[in-house]
């Protein structure tokens, strides 16, 4: 059997595993963004317990190795999730792969956002926030067309090298059983004896990712960047 007709048996298995490594990123990427916000908004609280537990979480989090943490969640905390749930009779539970991977890197992530997110909010000019409130708009209208828009402006970068990071990161599921794009090709070669191939196919796929992330974040950037103007040269 040609290498090419190997390709082509296990590229439909492949192409699955590569829906599902989006699903994993993009539903990571949102309820990390949450996260972020909400960390960032308690790291710049006056509140010194509320500003507290976010800087903690922050550094402790960001300061953990990803593997560890995914580690400990599948493993460590199904096992004392088992020990509480059987205490009370309610049995065995079993953590979805899925649901592992997404609480993780949402966890993870979470600590990068809030962090981007915090340096965002500081850019913000304040005066243009007491504008805002000058003329009359509320709390809600001043942070929707006020504060998030320029605060996205300064963001941006910091999404977008999180989101690239984030997507590679998702390579880590493999690890606790959920078959992803790295799994479903791991096994691939392992089985043909072709691991380089497959391997090189995995890697062809999270570029053509990265490829398209740029491409929407250039967007995106050109979206947030509009009426500002760009610096000219001296020369």
């Amino acid at each position: 059997m040609s290498e090419f007709s190997i390709v082509a048996q296990y590229m439909p298995r492949i192409l699955s595993g590569a829906v599902l490594t989006i699903q994993l990123a993009v539903l990571s990427l949102f309820l990390s963004i949450l996260i972020g916000l909400v960390g960032a908004t308690m790291r710049l609280s006056k509140n010194v317990f509320l500003s507290g537990i976010a800087t903690v979480y922050s550094t402790i989090v960001r300061g953990v190795p990803d593997l560890i943490w995914m580690l400990m969640v599948y493993y460590s905390a199904q096992i004392g999730i088992n020990a509480l749930t059987e205490s009370m009779g309610l049995g065995s539970f079993e953590i979805s792969p899925f649901f592992a991977g997404v609480f993780t890197l949402s966890f993870i992530f979470g600590a990068f956002f809030t962090e981007t997110f915090r340096g965002a909010m500081l850019a913000v000019p304040y005066g243009q926030i007491e504008a805002g409130y000058a003329y009359g708009f509320s709390k809600v209208a001043v942070l929707r067309r006020i504060t998030f828009p320029l605060m996205m402006r300064y963001a941006l970068p910091g999404v977008r090298n999180n989101w690239l990071v984030l997507t590679k990161a998702t390579a880590l599921v493999s690890i606790i059983g959920l078959d992803d794009m790295t799994r479903i090709a791991h096994q691939a070669g392992s089985s043909t004896q072709l691991p380089f191939l497959f391997n090189m196919i995995s890697a062809g796929l999270f570029l053509v990712l990265t490829f398209v992330s740029l491409r929407a974040f250039n967007w995106l950037e050109k979206h947030y960047q509009r009426g500002v103007r760009q610096g000219v040269s001296d020369e």
